[in-house]
C-alpha cells in the first residue's frame, strides 16, 4: 500500500549556507550595530570640527564654553554608542553561533554515516565548536568594515568643504591605505582557512587516539602516537606565522603610508593658512581628519575578523554541501521482509565496493553474508539498513524502494547492530530502547542474553551508562538488544564477534530460529554461524560469487578458505 506518512517528519537541514545567510541571521541586532556604528562615526567626524571651532573661539575671543559643552555632549553620545555596539555585537554573535551550531548538528545527523566517511570526528567537532564562532562574526564584521569606510569618506567631504586642496592631498594618501587593507584581507582569509583546516586535522587525529587509548597504552606506542597526532604541528606553525607576517607587513606599510597622509594634509593646510584661506581652527580640524585617514591602517584587526568569519563560513559550507539522507512518504505494505538488490553499485575511491549486485533474499529467512576482508559485506549490510544509498541501482524491501519509505515506517521495520556499537542514552535501559515500555526493553535483553549482566548492575536497567562498565561482548549484547525491536528486517554487521563461544552460540541459535517472523541478514566470519543460517551470500571483490545453503557451498575449497 502506497501513501503519505501520518505525520510530517522535520525537514532535513538546508544543504547550503552562505556568508550572506549568516549575516542576515543577525536579524534585529544588525541594524542596532549599524546604527551604533553610524552614530560613533558621526561623533568621530563632528569632534574635529567642534574642536576647530573651539580653537577659533579662543583665538577670536568667542564663546568657548558653548563649543566645549557641545564637545562634551558628543563624547557622551560616543560612549553610549560604544556600549550599545558592544552589547549588540555580543548578543548577535551568541545568537548566530547557537543558530549555526544547531543547523550544523542537524545537518551532520541528517547526513548520517556519510558524515563519517567525509569528515573525521575531530574535524566535525572543530567545525561545530570553533569555526561556528568565527563564522558568527560575519554580521558584526560586515557592519564594522562598512562603518570603517565612513570616517575617511566623511573626512574627505569635510576637508573638501574646508579647502579642495586639503581633500586632494588626503585622497591620495588614503587610497594607498585602502589598497594595503584590501591585500591584507585577501591574504589573511587564505591563511586563516589553512590554519583552521590544520587545526581540524590535529583534532581528528587526537579524537582517534582517545577512542583507542587503551590499545595504544597496551601496545606501548604512546610515543609514536604522540608523533602522529602532532605531525601537522609544523604546518600549523607555518600558517600561523604566515598570518602574522601578513599582519606585520600590512602594519608596516600602514605605518609608512599613514604619516604621509598627515604630512600631506598639514603641508597643504599650512600653505592655506599663510595665504589666509583657512583659519587656525580649520587647520586643526584638517589635521584631525588626516589622522582619521592615517588611522585606517590600524583597522587590520577589524579586517582580520572579517577574514576569519569568511573562513569559518567556508568551513561550515563544506558540511552543508554534503546531501543529507532523505526519506520518502510511503508506508511499507504487509510482507515477510523480502529484500532485493537490483543492479546495485557502490563506488569507492579507487574501485567499486559493490559492482552490479543482483540478489533476492526471501522474506523470513536467516542469511549469512561471508567473504574475505574488503569483499563488500559491510557495504551490503549498510545498503540493506539504508545507512547509505547505492550510486547505481536500488534496494527494495517487500517491493518498495527503501529511499521512498517514510522514516518512521522504515526505522520501525529495520534494525541494525554493529561490531563496535556506540551506546547512547542516559541509562542502560535507554541504550536498549529509549522511550519504549520497560517490558519490551527487558524482552529484548532476555532474547540477546543481555539481561544476565544488566540485572546485576547497581540499578539494573536504570543504571547510568557511565556507571555501567562493560566488556566488548556485553556492549555487543546491548547493541543487539537495541536492534531487536525491528519488525521486519534485522541487519547484523559482525555484531557477535566479541561474544564468548557459549553466548555467541546461544544468540546465534536465537537469530537463526526466529520463527520466520522477520528476515535476518548476518555478516559473519564464523563457519558455524553460516552453517546455522538458511542461506549464505558469498561475496568476492564486490560481486556475488555464490548464493545458497552452507552445505552446498562448503564443497568449494575457496569457500572454506573464507573462514580461515
Amino acid at each position: 500500500m502506497r501513501g503519505s506518512s501520518q505525520r510530517e517528519r522535520p525537514r532535513p537541514a538546508a544543504r547550503v549556507i552562505t556568508f550572506g545567510a549568516v549575516v542576515r541571521h543577525g536579524g534585529r541586532w544588525i541594524p542596532v550595530i549599524g546604527l551604533a556604528a553610524l552614530v560613533d562615526s558621526l561623533v568621530v567626524l563632528a569632534l574635529p570640527f567642534v574642536f576647530g571651532r573651539t580653537v577659533d573661539a579662543i583665538v577670536t575671543g568667542g564663546d568657548v564654553g558653548r563649543w566645549l559643552l557641545v564637545a562634551m555632549g558628543l563624547i557622551v553620545v560616543g560612549i553610549v554608542s560604544d556600549l550599545v555596539d558592544t552589547f549588540a555585537d555580543a548578543a548577535c554573535v551568541a545568537g548566530t553561533t547557537a543558530w549555526l551550531r544547531n543547523r550544523l548538528i542537524r545537518q551532520v545527523l541528517a547526513i548520517g554515516p556519510a558524515a563519517g566517511r567525509r569528515f573525521t570526528t575531530g574535524d566535525l567537532v572543530s567545525r561545530v565548536s570553533g569555526n561556528a564562532v568565527d563564522a558568527a562574526q560575519a554580521g558584526p564584521s560586515v557592519v564594522t568594515v562598512g562603518a570603517a569606510a565612513l570616517p575617511p569618506v566623511g573626512s574627505l567631504a569635510l576637508l573638501a568643504y574646508i579647502d579642495v586642496w586639503l581633500a586632494a592631498a588626503f585622497l591620495g594618501g588614503v587610497s594607498l591605505v585602502g589598497l594595503v587593507l584590501l591585500a591584507f584581507t585577501r591574504r589573511t582569509a587564505e591563511a586563516a582557512l589553512a590554519y583552521q583546516e590544520t587545526q581540524a586535522r590535529i583534532a581528528g587525529r587526537l579524537t582517534e587516539s582517545l577512542s583507542g587509548i587503551r590499545t595504544i597504552a597496551a601496545a606501548g606506542t604512546v610515543g609514536r602516537e604522540e608523533d602522529r597526532v602532532l605531525e601537522p604541528l609544523p604546518d600549523l606553525h607555518d600558517h600561523g606565522a604566515r598570518a602574522w607576517r601578513v599582519l606585520a607587513r600590512s602594519s608596516a606599510q600602514s605605518a609608512v603610508v599613514g604619516p604621509i597622509v598627515l604630512v600631506a594634509v598639514l603641508a597643504a593646510g599650512g600653505l592655506q593658512v599663510v595665504d589666509g584661506r583657512i583659519t587656525a581652527g580649520e587647520l586643526f580640524a584638517a589635521s584631525q581628519y588626516a589622522v582619521l585617514g592615517a588611522g585606517l591602517g590600524g583597522l587590520t584587526g577589524v579586517f582580520a575578523e572579517f577574514a576569519r568569519a569568511r573562513a569559518g563560513v567556508a568551513r561550515a559550507a563544506e558540511v552543508f554541501a554534503v546531501p543529507p539522507l532523505r526519506y520518502g512518504r510511503m508506508h511499507l505494505p504487509p510482507g515477510p521482509g523480502r529484500l532485493e538488490f537490483c543492479g546495485v553499485t557502490v563506488r569507492g575511491e579507487e574501485s567499486p565496493l559493490l559492482d552490479g549486485v543482483d540478489l533476492v533474499v526471501p522474506g523470513g529467512v536467516a542469511v549469512a553474508v561471508v567473504g574475505h576482508s574488503g569483499a563488500g559485506k559491510s557495504v551490503l549490510a549498510a545498503l540493506a539498513a539504508r545507512l547509505r544509498d547505492p550510486d547505481e541501482g536500488q534496494v527494495l524491501l517487500d517491493g518498495v524502494p527503501l529511499h521512498e519509505v517514510d522514516h518512521d515506517s522504515l526505522r520501525a521495520a529495520v534494525g541494525c547492530a554493529f561490531e563496535r556499537p556506540e551506546l547512547v542514552g542516559a541509562t542502560t535501559g535507554d541504550a536498549i530502547g529509549l522511550g519504549l515500555e520497560r517490558d519490551l526493553v527487558e524482552a529484548a535483553a532476555h532474547a540477546t542474553h543481555a539481561y544476565e549482566f544488566v540485572s546485576r548492575l547497581p540499578d539494573g536497567f536504570d543504571t547510568p551508562l557511565h556507571d555501567a562498565p562493560m566488556s566488548g561482548g556485553e556492549r555487543q549484547r546491548i547493541g543487539l538488544a537495541r536492534a531487536w525491536h525491528a519488525g521486519r528486517l534485522l541487519v547484523l554487521d559482525d555484531a557477535t564477534s566479541s561474544l564468548d563461544t557459549v553466548t555467541e552460540l546461544q544468540i546465534s541459535r536465537t537469530l537463526t530460529s526466529d520463527e520466520g517472523r522477520r528476515t535476518r541478514l548476518i555478516v559473519t566470519h564464523r563457519a558455524a554461524t553460516a552453517a546455522r543460517a538458511d542461506l549464505v551470500v558469498w561475496l568476492e571483490q564486490g560481486r556475488v560469487r555464490a548464493f545458497g545453503p552452507h552445505a552446498q557451498l562448503s564443497g568449494d575449497p575457496a569457500y572454506r578458505e573464507v573462514f580461515g
